[in-house]
């Protein structure tokens, strides 16, 4: 798990003040990733044919897994049954699947990252100038959020780690879901109540959701480590998800 982000801050002016997919593939639709096995990591803990993981594991063997897919469609499940997530709204987040760079198992497993400032705001001033978020659209729907998750490392992690990595990151996001992260009124850090209290309340919330029985198949991916999903799928792929850049203005004018 990893602190929240606003918008990465890399202030080009030749960044594009937004960015338009479609869903369908094609030259606009979303960018996909294919990850892999960093090199030199070697595959641990396959599994046999026979492996009791694998007698309610519904995913067919040799066809390939969108884990950005299987996410969507897990955090769209959260949204109607846990009544602290039910102001999100799963069309206008999208869920990226990063390559990490080495075989390292510790390190960032997670990234929220809104498309507006603080309280929905587009623009913010910055050492005395403006600057705008970039803005991203899937089809006609205007994203506001991106949710990060980087590969292996996140499959890697126990189930219940990666279901508390999910919600951490899920709380992350404004209760205004205006754009912008939830802060803590008193401290206006990310963090409520400090991290270590942060995460209990996220394990909480992870295991009141699994008491309400949601089908089984929308999270069983998650029982996998990532060589295991490699081996039984052939191929995992996600979305490609830059995060969003602070784009510097002049008289309310891209620079």
């Amino acid at each position: 798990m990893d602190r929240p982000d606003g918008p990465s801050k890399v202030f080009d002016r030749k960044l594009p003040l937004e960015i338009r997919w479609t869903s369908e593939p094609g030259p606009c639709g979303l960018p996909i990733n294919e990850i892999r096995l960093p090199p030199g990591r070697r595959r641990t803990s396959v599994l046999s044919p026979l492996d009791p993981v694998l007698h309610q594991y519904p995913g067919r063997p040799g066809e390939p897994l969108h884990l950005s897919q299987n996410l969507r469609a897990l955090i769209a499940d959260i949204a109607t049954r846990c009544p602290v997530f039910d102001h999100l709204d799963p069309r206008r987040i999208l869920v990226g699947c990063n390559q990490t760079r080495n075989g390292s198992r510790p390190g960032v497993m997670a990234r929220i990252a809104g498309l507006r400032q603080r309280g929905g705001r587009l623009v913010s001033t910055h050492h005395g100038r403006p600057y705008i978020v970039q803005r991203y659209w899937l089809d006609d729907t205007e994203i506001l959020y991106v949710l990060i998750f980087y590969l292996p490392r996140f499959q890697d992690q126990t189930f219940d780690e990666k279901m508390v990595t999910l919600f951490h990151e899920l709380y992350h996001i404004s209760p205004d879901f205006d754009g912008d992260l939830r802060r803590c009124p008193e401290t206006d850090r990310f963090h409520v109540g400090g991290k270590q209290k942060y995460d209990g309340l996220m394990a909480k919330l992870a295991r009141e959701y699994l008491q309400t029985k949601p089908d089984p198949a929308l999270y069983a991916f998650l029982r996998l480590n990532f060589a295991q999903l490699q081996q039984w799928h052939g191929q995992v792929i996600g979305y490609a998800i830059p995060l969003p850049k602070l784009i510097p203005l002049e008289n309310g004018k891209q620079t």
